[in-house]
């Protein structure tokens, strides 16, 4: 087997620094390829955290200024991730989220910040580090979209790139005067190149400029070449369409792992789910729910957005509470539609939850504890909240839409597709389908054999990164073939 090496540039990595779940195909792609005769390193930035936690780091490389103050290329590990760093003070060293202020407003300077990266990333491409010239530069999201477009335009021999599309909603937009400063010509900024709407786009520039492009899921592939579903971009990627390809996101399963999770009240594995309703109780405990078994426990673990349907599940609020459900909800986001959350848990005390905020621990508990979780989106590239539950046997009431239409097999269709039922899907996303669904699930919850059926199916699903990362080992070794 041919080896290859990979740098992958992402803007974040769990379990470093995760806002999303870019972070965790940045952490869990390069273990998996491993297998695959695949050395991936991954370059990200310098953030506190990243300085704090990163291993052994070694300093490669040191420039007195580097867009615009001192930095330094580091490389470390940290929990099987071999990593470059880019240390860069002035642009990383800011404590909370990597994008945004205190105040929830994009950094001023994020155009400079993220094509620091993808700069340096370039660099890498083109030799900076002796030790590891990769054949492939594997960019990740709009913030490592300038990589391939800088190796473009040094105008050199260099690696081949892919570009990979995590959510086509966000794409790196700034004003066309950043151009000069970043080091790119300004004859870039014309439509068939970086120019965006009157400004440019850094997703722009990953897709015009990449050797292949891959989104994180087959349907999402398709969705994103119409003009609705493309946001923008459906027409090039339409143009492009012969180098873009759908793979699905896989999960850690040795962090999601029901038999071995620390963070649940209660262990069990797919031969005894017995113990799920102890951590039920726990669950209900934690929301204030009232206790009991007979009541269909639905949870939710999402950002609070137009983008992800919340507002269509308080639509359906009113079927829940007539069909005798319960709801626990954890997430943030839109303040509106936190008050609103928050204001149904204050009118329904122990038949809805709200918890507002992101905990780990407490998701991972909603996992092993909700009957049913639910993933209401208007759009989904790919979704891994609805593997998450597969693995620890909630069953998924999904949306019919990217990797969420990929992921499950609704229970009126296991027979026509030869495959196991696994949850329920609805369409088209409106709140009246989302509430069908809701009644669907609750009868079949009350029959317990359909429903433990369901479970079973589903922690009998591989969720795992072990196919999905050979369908990346592939795409990287016939891209190496066509240059070859």
């Amino acid at each position: 087997m041919m080896p290859v090496r990979v740098l992958a540039v992402a803007s974040e990595v769990y379990p470093i620094v995760k806002t999303g779940g870019l972070a965790d195909v940045a952490g869990a792609l390069p273990i998996a390829l491993k297998a695959h005769g695949v050395e991936m390193r991954t370059l990200m930035p310098g953030y506190p955290d990243v300085m704090r936690l990163v291993s052994g780091a070694a300093e490669i490389r040191s420039w007195p200024d580097y867009f615009g103050g001192p930095g330094r290329l580091l490389a470390g590990f940290h929990e099987g991730l071999d990593l470059f760093v880019l240390d860069v003070p002035h642009l990383y060293a800011r404590l909370g989220n990597p994008y945004v202020t205190t105040e929830g407003v994009d950094w001023p300077d994020n155009g400079v910040r993220f094509a620091a990266l993808s700069r340096v990333a370039a660099d890498i491409g083109h030799g900076l580090v002796p030790a590891f010239v990769p054949d492939i530069v594997h960019a990740h999201d709009w913030q490592a979209g300038l990589a391939p477009a800088y190796l473009h335009y040094d105008n050199r021999p260099r690696p081949a790139t892919v570009m990979t599309i995590h959510n086509m909603a966000y794409q790196g937009k700034f004003a066309p005067e950043l151009i000069g400063s970043i080091g790119l010509p300004w004859h870039t900024f014309n439509v068939n190149e970086l120019e965006y709407f009157g400004g440019i786009s850094f997703l722009k520039a990953g897709l015009q400029f990449a050797d292949r492009i891959t989104t994180v899921s087959p349907t999402y592939a398709r969705e994103i070449q119409s003009d609705e579903g493309g946001m923008g971009f459906g027409g090039l990627l339409r143009a492009r369409s012969d180098v873009l390809s759908g793979i699905l996101n896989g999960i850690d399963i040795s962090v999601w792992n029901p038999q071995e999770d620390p963070h649940i009240a209660y262990r069990y594995g797919a031969e005894d789910l017995t113990f799920r309703a102890a951590n039920k109780a726990v669950l209900q405990q934690q929301f204030n729910l009232d206790s009991s078994d007979e009541a269909p426990l639905l949870g939710v673990i999402s950002r609070l957005s137009w983008q992800k349907g919340l507002d269509l599940l308080l639509e359906a609020i009113p079927t829940i509470l007539r069909e005798g459900m319960q709801l626990a909800l954890l997430g943030s986001g839109d303040r509106d539609l936190q008050d609103r959350y928050q204001a149904a848990a204050r009118a329904n005390p122990g038949r809805i939850g709200v918890a507002i905020g992101y905990d780990e621990i407490l998701a991972h508990l909603l996992q092993a504890g909700s009957d049913a979780l639910i993933v209401p989106s208007r759009f989904e590239p790919c979704g891994l909240t609805q593997l998450c539950a597969l693995r620890y046997g909630a069953v998924p009431i999904v949306s019919r839409v990217g990797g969420l239409e990929d992921t499950i097999v609704d229970i009126g269709e296991a027979d026509a597709s030869g495959r196991n039922a696994t949850g329920f899907k609805f369409a088209p996303v409106t709140a009246d389908a989302l509430a069908g669904s809701l009644r669907k699930a609750n009868a079949a919850f009350h029959d317990k054999q359909t429903w433990r059926r369901l479970q079973r199916n589903g922690l009998a699903t591989d969720v795992s990164w072990r196919g999905r990362a050979g369908d990346y080992a592939a795409l990287y070794r016939d891209l190496m073939a066509a240059r070859a």
